[in-house]
Protein backbone atom coordinates (compact mmCIF):
# COMPACT_ATOMS: atom_id res chain seq x y z
CA UNK A 1 0.00 0.00 0.00
CA UNK A 2 1.54 3.27 -1.12
CA UNK A 3 1.69 6.11 1.35
CA UNK A 4 3.71 9.14 2.40
CA UNK A 5 4.77 10.07 5.91
CA UNK A 6 6.08 13.50 6.89
CA UNK A 7 8.25 14.19 9.90
CA UNK A 8 10.55 16.83 11.32
CA UNK A 9 8.14 19.60 12.23
CA UNK A 10 8.35 21.54 15.44
CA UNK A 11 8.86 24.92 17.04
CA UNK A 12 11.64 27.17 15.79
CA UNK A 13 12.52 30.81 16.34
CA UNK A 14 12.48 33.33 13.50
CA UNK A 15 15.67 33.11 11.50
CA UNK A 16 16.18 29.50 12.44
CA UNK A 17 16.28 26.37 10.32
CA UNK A 18 14.35 23.16 10.14
CA UNK A 19 14.47 20.08 7.93
CA UNK A 20 11.38 18.11 7.01
CA UNK A 21 11.36 14.58 5.69
CA UNK A 22 8.88 12.87 3.41
CA UNK A 23 9.21 9.10 3.47
CA UNK A 24 7.61 7.03 0.74
CA UNK A 25 6.34 3.54 1.39
CA UNK A 26 5.29 1.16 -1.34
CA UNK A 27 6.74 3.10 -4.27
CA UNK A 28 9.94 4.77 -5.41
CA UNK A 29 10.01 8.54 -5.01
CA UNK A 30 12.25 8.90 -8.03
CA UNK A 31 9.48 7.70 -10.33
CA UNK A 32 6.91 10.39 -9.54
CA UNK A 33 6.58 14.12 -9.19
CA UNK A 34 6.73 15.06 -5.50
CA UNK A 35 5.53 18.35 -4.12
CA UNK A 36 5.69 20.13 -0.80
CA UNK A 37 2.64 22.07 0.33
CA UNK A 38 1.75 24.09 3.36
CA UNK A 39 -1.41 25.46 4.87
CA UNK A 40 -1.56 28.18 7.46
CA UNK A 41 -4.59 28.57 9.73
CA UNK A 42 -7.40 30.25 7.84
CA UNK A 43 -5.54 30.21 4.53
CA UNK A 44 -5.60 28.10 1.40
CA UNK A 45 -3.06 25.41 0.84
CA UNK A 46 0.00 26.64 -1.00
CA UNK A 47 2.33 24.68 -3.24
CA UNK A 48 5.82 25.70 -2.18
CA UNK A 49 7.95 23.34 -4.25
CA UNK A 50 7.81 20.61 -6.83
CA UNK A 51 10.30 18.02 -7.97
CA UNK A 52 9.57 16.44 -11.29
CA UNK A 53 10.30 12.83 -12.05
CA UNK A 54 14.02 12.15 -11.78
CA UNK A 55 14.41 15.73 -10.52
CA UNK A 56 14.57 17.02 -14.07
CA UNK A 57 12.85 20.21 -12.90
CA UNK A 58 12.60 21.85 -9.48
CA UNK A 59 10.34 24.79 -8.78
CA UNK A 60 9.80 26.96 -5.71
CA UNK A 61 7.13 29.40 -4.75
CA UNK A 62 8.28 33.01 -4.64
CA UNK A 63 7.54 33.10 -0.94
CA UNK A 64 10.23 30.51 -0.18
CA UNK A 65 12.66 30.82 -3.07
CA UNK A 66 16.19 31.33 -1.85
CA UNK A 67 15.37 30.08 1.64
CA UNK A 68 14.04 26.56 1.11
CA UNK A 69 15.80 23.71 -0.68
CA UNK A 70 14.32 20.38 -1.74
CA UNK A 71 16.44 17.27 -2.17
CA UNK A 72 15.66 13.68 -3.03
CA UNK A 73 17.53 10.75 -1.51
CA UNK A 74 16.69 7.72 -3.60
CA UNK A 75 18.67 5.35 -1.37
CA UNK A 76 16.49 6.30 1.59
CA UNK A 77 13.42 6.75 -0.61
CA UNK A 78 12.81 10.15 0.96
CA UNK A 79 12.38 13.74 -0.11
CA UNK A 80 13.64 16.48 2.20
CA UNK A 81 12.74 20.10 2.64
CA UNK A 82 15.51 22.20 4.15
CA UNK A 83 14.08 25.44 5.47
CA UNK A 84 16.35 28.33 6.38
CA UNK A 85 15.77 31.89 7.54
CA UNK A 86 12.34 30.96 8.76
CA UNK A 87 9.73 33.65 9.26
CA UNK A 88 6.56 33.68 11.35
CA UNK A 89 4.52 33.57 8.14
CA UNK A 90 6.09 30.19 7.38
CA UNK A 91 4.01 28.72 10.18
CA UNK A 92 1.62 26.02 9.05
CA UNK A 93 1.06 22.36 8.39
CA UNK A 94 3.48 21.05 5.80
CA UNK A 95 2.58 18.09 3.62
CA UNK A 96 4.21 16.20 0.83
CA UNK A 97 2.25 14.75 -2.04
CA UNK A 98 2.91 12.67 -5.12
CA UNK A 99 1.35 12.60 -8.56
CA UNK A 100 0.98 8.88 -8.06
CA UNK A 101 -2.30 7.76 -9.61
CA UNK A 102 -2.51 10.22 -12.49
CA UNK A 103 1.25 9.98 -13.02
CA UNK A 104 1.41 13.09 -15.17
CA UNK A 105 4.61 14.45 -13.60
CA UNK A 106 2.79 17.49 -12.20
CA UNK A 107 2.51 18.40 -8.53
CA UNK A 108 -0.62 20.46 -9.14
CA UNK A 109 -2.65 17.26 -9.50
CA UNK A 110 -1.01 15.32 -6.68
CA UNK A 111 -3.29 12.57 -5.45
CA UNK A 112 -1.30 10.75 -2.77
CA UNK A 113 -0.87 12.80 0.39
CA UNK A 114 0.80 12.47 3.74
CA UNK A 115 -0.91 13.59 6.92
CA UNK A 116 1.34 16.59 7.40
CA UNK A 117 3.72 17.88 10.03
CA UNK A 118 3.27 21.14 11.88
CA UNK A 119 5.86 23.90 11.74
CA UNK A 120 5.60 26.83 14.12
CA UNK A 121 7.91 29.81 13.76
CA UNK A 122 7.67 32.00 16.82
CA UNK A 123 9.83 33.71 19.41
Amino acid sequence: QARLVESGGGLVQPGGSLTLSCAALGFAVDNYAIGWFRQAPGKDREEISCLSRRVAFITYADSVKGRFTVTRDNAKNRVFLQMNSLKPEDTGVYSCAADYIYDTNRCSVADLWGQGTRVTVSS
